[in-house]
């Protein structure tokens, strides 16, 4: 079974690959995926499939690799190399703190404390330091630092949140109204937090019939909970779903838990998360006691940044470079954090003559051509409409998708790039797939999930020492006799693990 987050996939463990014997030459290897992508069973399905060697520059087979196709999070392969490239793995994201006037000698702020976005994912302790995560309130710690630095000790306005950065709806362009209700759809802001989800700790009652308590994990979300989760016999079916009314913040959940069971744990998307964000470090201020006289509040485009040519700048805060940050959304192929690195490049390399209308997504697909084209790689096969894969609309080829391997593998940062992309059997979306083959360990390549669509591109390097650039596209097929459509890429990317000959001329 897979847990599928459209765009994000939480694996269990994949059937294995088929068991066939090693491919010992390249033409071997020729008739046997010929042969596999031409099934009877495939017949309603559609392949995309390009490999070539990155020691030859020999196309060793290729399959309708002009197709477009749906590439779901293989979109993220291409963010992260727009990223790296355009601005650089040292890169880091800096975000100005600001109050209306310079502090006075007894520490007090005479107006708001303003945090202004500017897109920065990583404030998250959840996942961070280890499997348990930090403690929530550390995220706040360097926010805190720097106004402990500057003296504050009362703040006489509001703390607010300005993610006007971000110009455009807080969703990408072509995701479904049902992404929006689930974690892997989290809005978009120039403020996040903790990925702009919160987690929904359900427990069953001590009997049946009882309702199951419940409890937020994080503070501050300002989510209102109505439970209809109730308690049922032991051994009975556990089932619970949390349902949100976009523009709303009252999450419904409904379903069963059996007694005496275990914990039911469900991620909840936050509405307005700037808002989660600026209460939270109110919060955190007071805990140091800091006074804060007004309230925490928010303002996105297209409202006006309270920021203004008199605003006093505190400091900044610095996010991971730009190597760690791709890492951290192409591991475990984390929609939001692609988006706000898709959003960084859009931004700053927005074109002085943009019209103000001009959204931070569309100037983002716009660099993203205009690299494509710079580097003589084929723009006309990639047709996005944003950076991390959700949407239905994307589109792109194998063949597009192998060139811009091929042009990261000798580009100035092109072990970062590979460096980012999950390894097959050890972690990321790869952790559980093909263990005990000979991709385990080898192979790191993007996977990517939506419903009727599966891919699977990166490198591998052959028996023999070759390395391959490969891409795996298919679309319109679902699961037959037991088989998950990622297994059957993932049998592809073992044979090309296992091949004995090479493309240079032995072993044909």
């Amino acid at each position: 079974m897979v847990l599928v987050a459209l765009g994000v996939a939480r694996s269990e463990a994949q059937p294995k690959p088929a068991a066939l014997p090693a491919v010992q030459t390249v033409g071997e290897l020729r008739a046997r995926l010929e042969a596999h992508v031409t099934q009877p069973r495939f017949s309603g399905g559609l392949w995309g499939v390009k490999i070539v060697s990155l020691d030859s520059g020999r196309t060793l087979f290729e399959h309708h690799a002009d197709r477009l196709m749906s590439p779901a999070s293989n979109t993220k392969l291409y963010t992260g190399a727009l990223a790296l490239d355009q601005l650089g793995g040292d890169y880091r994201i800096g975000t100005p703190i600001f109050t209306a006037a310079k502090p006075d000698r007894g520490g007090v702020v005479k107006g708001d404390l303003v945090v202004s976005g500017r897109g920065d994912p990583s404030w998250k302790a959840r996942g961070a330091g280890g499997a348990a995560g930090k403690d929530f309130w550390s995220t706040f710690e360097p926010f805190v630092a720097i106004l402990e630095k500057a003296g504050v000790r009362r703040i006489t306005g509001d703390v607010v949140a300005d993610a006007t950065w971000w110009r455009g709806v807080p969703h990408g362009a072509g995701w479904t109204a049902n992404d929006l209700n689930d974690y892997y759809g989290a809005e978009i802001s120039a403020i996040s937090l903790e990925d702009n989800y919160a987690e929904l700790r359900l427990t069953p009652g001590a009997k049946v019939g009882d309702a199951c308590s419940f409890a937020l994990l994080q503070p501050q979300t300002g989510l209102v909970i109505d439970n209809r989760v109730t308690t049922v016999a032991k051994g009975g079916k556990r089932s619970v779903e949390a349902t949100r009314v976009i523009g709303e913040n009252v999450v419904h959940v409904f379903g069963e838990l059996p007694v005496g069971d275990k914990d039911e744990v469900v991620d909840v998307p936050v509405p307005r998360p700037a808002n989660w964000f600026a209460a939270a470090l109110r919060e955190a201020l007071a805990k140091r006691g800091m006074v804060v006289e007004g309230k925490a509040r928010s303002v996105r485009w297209p409202e006006a940044s309270p920021i203004t040519a008199t605003s006093f700048k505190l400091g900044e805060i610095a996010s991971p470079t730009m190597r760690e940050m791709v890492a951290a959304f192409m591991k475990p192929s984390q929609n939001l954090e692609t988006d706000l690195i898709f959003a960084q490049v859009g931004e700053r390399r927005r074109a002085a003559d943009a019209p103000g209308r001009r959204t931070t997504e569309e100037s983002g697909v716009i660099v993203l051509g205009d690299f494509l084209k710079t580097h003589g790689l084929p723009a006309s096969e990639v047709r996005f409409e944003e950076g991390a894969g959700l949407s239905r609309n994307n589109l792109t080829t194998a063949n597009a998708t192998v060139a811009l391997l091929k042009f990261m593998a000798t580009h100035r940062e092109a072990k970062a790039f590979a460096d980012s992309l999950p390894i097959a059997g050890m972690d990321g979306t790869l952790r559980r797939r093909m263990k005990g083959t000979a991709a385990e360990g080898n192979l790191r390549a993007k996977t990517g999930t939506l419903r009727y669509a599966t891919s699977l591109s990166g490198y591998v390097t052959t028996a023999t020492g070759e390395r391959l650039a490969f891409s795996l596209m298919l679309n319109r097929v679902t699961a037959q006799g037991g088989r998950t459509a990622s297994a059957e890429l993932d049998d592809v990317a073992v044979w090309l693990a296992g091949l004995a000959g090479r493309s240079d001329g032995a072993g044909k």
